[in-house]
């Protein structure tokens, strides 16, 4: 049954990969707070958006993100193909509390993952939380979280 699971998933990746080999531009946008901090983030919240993310992109607005939105919360486990700027992601639970941040490599499939389950995760340009002072344990918010 797995087996079969992660075909499908993998065959839904491919199929996303074909017909989208551009950056995804024109996704809803919701702004966020870390303190003082604003975020402009573009929001993922159905299966093909997430499964892009990023990808394909050369550049992002230090103040602008992405928030991928998961029906329930479980294990997020992100990579970076095809992805080629570095970013951080922060794993978030539904309050809005940064559970871990983990920063990643472009082009590489390695697994980073939530500490515990998440509905939320918000890439970043690689560094960024570090830079604003942005760990675990820090409250974001902004309409999604409640």
């Amino acid at each position: 049954m797995k087996s079969l699971a992660t075909a499908l998933a993998s065959l839904a990746f491919a199929a996303a990969a074909l017909a989208q080999d551009r950056p995804q531009m024109d996704l809803p946008r919701v702004k966020l707070a870390a303190g003082m901090h604003q975020i402009d983030a573009q929001v993922a919240a159905d299966l093909n958006t997430r499964m892009v993310g990023l990808m394909f992109r050369k550049e992002m607005p230090q103040h602008e993100g992405m928030l991928f939105v998961f029906d329930q919360p479980s294990v997020q486990c992100f990579w970076m193909r095809n992805t080629l700027l570095p970013l951080s992601a922060a794993f978030i639970a539904d309050d809005g509390t940064i559970v871990n941040v983990e920063d990643m490599k472009p082009l590489t499939e390695e697994s980073h993952c939530s500490k515990k389950p998440v509905r939320y995760v918000l890439e970043m340009n690689q560094g960024w939380f570090a830079k604003k002072g942005i760990k675990p344990g820090a409250k974001l918010s902004g309409p999604p979280f409640h």
